[in-house]
């Protein structure tokens, strides 16, 4: 999967408002270039929920692990559940610099996150069932407090 096609993937799912920072928007300049996915139906960036997936192109301070310096690397990361997150880290949490492999997000994994480095061949549908559930769980979530 390319970045490209993730992006849009995750923009078309129903109530997705994807943030892009960049310069001039008032952002930090360590996060222009990535994206952060919200479900925010009414289009309006929440202000009590986190994303509930991004996809990142560098490495963060205290997140290198993933090696995201490489040329044309980047991670799609996913807060797709506890049993979601049990199911694919039953067995290790996975090498964070393996790329078309599910794993457990190198900073976020204690709660629950998972990440891919450059999705493939190998992880393509998993990772799109992933970022479905992910969106589910998150619109569950904003259905809930509006109730």
């Amino acid at each position: 999967m390319t970045l490209d096609e993730i992006l849009d993937f995750v923009g078309a799912l129903d109530g997705v408002l994807p943030l892009s920072p960049a310069p001039g928007d008032g952002t930090p300049e360590i996060s222009w270039g990535d994206t952060f996915f919200y479900y925010a139906p009414d289009c309006t960036v929440p202000t009590t929920a986190q994303p509930f997936a991004t996809v990142v192109t560098k490495d963060y301070p205290g997140d290198a692990s993933s090696r995201l310096d490489r040329p044309g690397f980047f991670r799609v990361n996913m807060a797709a559940g506890k049993a979601a997150f049990t199911e694919w880290t039953a067995d290790a949490p996975g090498d964070p610099s393996a790329v078309d492999a599910v794993i457990t997000h190198p900073v976020y994994g204690g709660m629950g996150w998972l990440a891919v480095v450059n999705p493939g061949a190998r992880t393509e549908t998993v990772t799109r069932d992933l970022l479905r559930t992910a969106h589910h769980l998150a619109r569950a979530r904003h259905e809930r407090r509006a109730g």
